[in-house]
């Protein structure tokens, strides 16, 4: 080859940006260890900033990137040295090559951030890459991702509309399985781009939520003017005594649900009340139960057919009001004017808020919460688009991380990994 570089272990284990030099290898088994010595300018004495003499030194381990299929072992000969005025020991500073009493050195760190936010890796899978415990591991990429990706100054800067929404994150009968998830939804908004996390918290209620909104500054709780919601009531009282000037929307998913909801309840009674029995297969009511859920338009002929028969039986009276009022709220969203859907939403508030007809239980309740929630589902046709859609979207994702990054027994360490595993929606700028 011309002009070929002669080979240098130091580049090639990446190691002259650290600040270290080889001076010995040793090949094991089922790792590999590299003896170095630091190659950076000796500090100079904490107390009067003269120079030292050596006095000895000292051995610091570090688990490095692996090459190969073997974890590398740095083993770091650290000098000591005295201050004959102050008679003071200090160690040689090797921060260029690993933080402050860490155990791995800044490119495993970057390495294993790598994995778990880009590659998806789970913790386990990294440690035994790199050679360590799994805590050890796991303080690592805390540290690091919270700095690269939280800890960011201006990572809260141009938000304005904010989505809320719980999520499960244990599925056991112990402990708190709720935490609230909290998403930027301004660039949905905007189409600018793909919706962010912004935190995960500790717990399901009005407290969490608020408690979070109060520890931002002034400037961001200004700049927020929409907060969009499910149905409960918690995070709205939240919103409102938090920020002084918001609109809550509560979004047409968890409005469609709410009334779907009730049609189930209301085809599930009927049910027991003509036939004496849970739904079986070949009974009206059971058989139609997917076609009730489906829009009208979007039914085929042989589901109409179906639909029908059921709806005629004068028995069924109560479920095709509350299946015409579901589908009135379906028509509402879907009406290619805002105004016009707002309309027909208002139509459907005020025909069940008070005075329904007895035998329609299921009504009367749905009419007593939308009644109470009116402002929040009237305010989606005038803030149109803002839909709590992609925090549904990243609570999968978050259902994802739970089930793929094993060892997860404490909620702290599931927060922060979900934090900046998802944050800036999987953007892995400044990563790689």
């Amino acid at each position: 080859m011309r002009n070929a570089t002669p080979p240098c272990l130091d580049t090639f284990c990446r190691l002259d940006r650290l600040g270290l030099s080889v001076t010995a290898q040793r090949v094991e088994p089922d790792h590999t260890v590299l003896r170095c010595r630091p190659t950076t300018p000796p500090s100079p004495c904490p107390g009067c900033a003269g120079p030292g003499v050596r006095h000895d030194a000292v051995l610091r381990r570090l688990a490095h990137v692996p090459f190969g299929w073997k974890p590398t072992i740095l083993e770091v000969v650290v000098p000591r040295y005295r201050c004959v005025p102050c008679r003071r020991i200090w160690r040689h500073s090797i921060t260029a090559a690993a933080p402050s009493k860490g155990k791995l050195s800044r490119d495993a760190i970057m390495l294993a951030v790598k994995s778990i936010v880009v590659d998806r890796m789970s913790i386990a899978r990294v440690a035994a890459n790199l050679g360590v415990a799994w805590n050890t591991a796991s303080d690592a990429i805390l540290a690091a991702g919270t700095e690269l990706l939280i800890d960011t100054p201006d990572r809260l800067d141009g938000v304005t509309i904010v989505g809320v929404d719980e999520h499960a994150w244990r599925h056991t009968r112990h402990g708190d399985k709720y935490v609230t998830v909290i998403i930027d939804l301004t660039p949905t908004r905007t189409r600018t781009g793909p919706s962010r996390l912004l935190a995960v918290v500790e717990g399901r209620s009005k407290q969490a939520f608020k408690t979070w909104l109060e520890a931002q500054t002034d400037s961001f709780r200004n700049r927020v003017e929409i907060v969009a919601m499910d149905g409960f009531t918690g995070y709205k009282s939240a919103a409102v005594e938090a920020i002084d000037t918001v609109t809550t929307v509560m979004d047409p998913y968890h409005v469609v649900a709410l009334v779907g909801d009730k049609l189930d309840r209301c085809r599930q009674r009927i049910q027991q009340e003509t036939l004496g029995h849970r739904g079986r297969s070949g009974d009206p009511l059971y058989g139609i139960r997917r076609v009730a859920r489906t829009r009208a338009s979007l039914l085929t002929e042989k589901q109409q057919h179906r639909l029908a028969k059921v709806l005629a039986d004068e028995r069924h009276v109560a479920f095709e009001v509350t299946w015409s009022i579901y589908q009135d709220v379906i028509d509402a969203y879907q009406a290619p004017d805002p105004a016009e859907g707002k309309k027909i939403m208002t139509r459907v508030i005020d025909a069940i808020k008070a005075g329904v007809p007895a035998g329609l239980d299921e009504l009367r309740l749905l009419g007593q919460t939308m009644k109470r929630r009116r402002d929040d589902i009237l305010a989606f046709f005038d803030h149109p688009g803002t839909s709590n859609g992609p925090t549904e979207a990243i609570n999968g994702l978050l259902e994802h991380l739970r089930g793929t990054a094993r060892g997860f027994r404490s909620i702290v360490n599931y927060v922060a990994y979900a934090e900046f595993r998802i944050s800036y929606g999987m953007s892995t700028s400044g990563l790689c």
